[in-house]
Parts: C-alpha cells; sequence; structure tokens
C-alpha cells in the first residue's frame, strides 16, 4: 500500500500531473484516487483536507499526500436509502458494509459521502451516529456543522432513544437488563424478546441501550449465551460467511433541537431481520 508524499514547489502543475511523476500511476487512476478520497493536501494554515478537484489550483509551500491501495479503491457497497429528509438534517438507511467514517486511504464507501452525492438538492453531510461496517440501519445526517454538533450532543447528553432489532441462537427470556461493562467502561442494554421461532431456533430481539460503547450490544447479547446470527466477530457466524451480522438499528426518537418537536423514525419490517 504505497504512499506518496509531495512538497508543491511549482503552482503552474496541476495535482494529478504530479503525483503521477512520483507514483507512475496514470492521470485516470489519479483522478479516480482523488474522487475516492485518497488523495489529501495540506498546509500550515488549513492543515490536511481531501483533495478532490484535479484542476484545483495549488499553493507553493504545500503538500500533496496519495495514500493508494487498489483494494479499498475497487470496494463497492450497497445504495444507503433516504427514510426522511427534515432539510437541516436527514435520516437514511445504511446497507451492511458500508462505513460510517473512512480513512486516509478513501471515504467513497462511507454514509456521509453517499449522502453529499446522492441527496437532492446536494448538501454537505455531517455524521451524527455511527454504526459497525457490519451493522445495519437508521443513521442521521446533520446538512449544517452547527446542526452536526447540536445532534451529537443528544447523543452525548443519552437523550436519543435508539433500539436495535437482532436475530440471536436460541429462545431468548422474555426481558433482560444486561449491564456489563465494556472495555471497562458503563454499559446498559434493555433486551426483550419479540418472536422465537421453534423451526430455527433463533430469536428476534429488540434492544435498547443507553449508552453506546463499540460492539455493546454483540457483547452484551454474546456474553448472555445469545450470539447474534452472523456475528463474525464474537457469536455464531465466525465459519459462515454466507450470513450478514443480523443486527438492524431500527428506531430513533429524539426532540428536534430546530423546532422543539418530538420526531420518531421506524423501519419497516422489510429491512428487519429474518428467521432463516
Amino acid at each position: 500500500m504505497p504512499e506518496f508524499h509531495i512538497d508543491v514547489t511549482d503552482t503552474s502543475i496541476v495535482a494529478p500531473e504530479l503525483l503521477k511523476q512520483c507514483s507512475g500511476l496514470s492521470k485516470q487512476q489519479l483522478k479516480q484516487a482523488m474522487k475516492k478520497g485518497a488523495v489529501w493536501v495540506s498546509d500550515a494554515d488549513s492543515g490536511y483536507k481531501r483533495l478532490r478537484r484535479a484542476d484545483k489550483a495549488l499553493k507553493v509551500g504545500q503538500q500533496l499526500h496519495l495514500y493508494y491501495d487498489a483494494n479499498v479503491l475497487a470496494q463497492q457497497v450497497e445504495a444507503a436509502t433516504l427514510i426522511a429528509d427534515e432539510t437541516d438534517y436527514s435520516v437514511w438507511y445504511k446497507p451492511y458494509g458500508m462505513l460510517s467514517q473512512g480513512s486516509k486511504w478513501g471515504d467513497h464507501c462511507t454514509i456521509n459521502r453517499w449522502v453529499e452525492q446522492h441527496h437532492r438538492p446536494q448538501k454537505p453531510a455531517f455524521i451524527v451516529n455511527r454504526l459497525d461496517r457490519a451493522a445495519q440501519g437508521l443513521m442521521l445526517v446533520a446538512h449544517t456543522k452547527s446542526l452536526a454538533a447540536a445532534l451529537s450532543g443528544l447523543f452525548a447528553k443519552r437523550l436519543i432513544t435508539k433500539q436495535y432489532i437482532a436475530l440471536v441462537t436460541g429462545l431468548f427470556p422474555d426481558h433482560v437488563l444486561i449491564d456489563a461493562p465494556v472495555d471497562d467502561s458503563p454499559a446498559i442494554s434493555k433486551a426483550i424478546l419479540l418472536s422465537y421461532s421453534t423451526l430455527t431456533k433463533q430469536s428476534l430481539v429488540n434492544v435498547e441501550i443507553e449508552t453506546g460503547r463499540k460492539h455493546q450490544i454483540r457483547k452484551h447479547l454474546n456474553g448472555e449465551g445469545f450470539p447474534i446470527v452472523g456475528d463474525r466477530l464474537y457469536g455464531s457466524g465466525a465459519h459462515d460467511l454466507s450470513v450478514n451480522l443480523c443486527l438492524v438499528s431500527a428506531y430513533l426518537a429524539f426532540e428536534c433541537p430546530i423546532t422543539g418537536h418530538n420526531k420518531s423514525y421506524r423501519l419497516e419490517d422489510d429491512y428487519l431481520p429474518q428467521f432463516g
């Protein structure tokens, strides 16, 4: 995975030409890398920023950075789905495999980049909540920095109700309160049995979390002896690559920081895990 870091000393040369000279990649490859977020420009005043426009003028003293990984740039994801457009923010369904945030190697598979490219009219997109790459479901995307900060504040203060639907192995109890720490931090999950299949010996479970630790639901359910179907990291899906993680963020509710009105969003059943 090669990296290239080049000082800008000649403003008559555009970024693809300058990068071509040092990397040996074609201009077409470099333009695609730029569009997918693998090229950065930095200077003392502005710090690091992704550079997407091939014709953008450069300044002496800046530095170009190329992080080229053909495998990363070749990755593709399913389309995200707009659930609700609230003008200053929108609610989207994130499919399996789509990322909540990018890396220096690219951001074309992230939900915010998808929104920036496909929302009409086009708007900036700022991530408010995050989901694991393997998880699916509802995500809030703000279209101004100030609203992103306000919505993030609601999450930080635990003023947003978050419910998930998980398909787990085994007959789950009617109701379980799980308060086992996650990574040495307090974590609380409330899980309720929705239905059970005697044929597949699987349970559909509604999980409401009061905290948002990394992999909290996956760790909590597995710790109780009910691994999530398709969980290749903690549970029963380690050797079955044909089944994706059956965990969906299905419900969000909060008081809108703009209007003060109570807002709630729930996914239709078609988006939820199915027995089998």
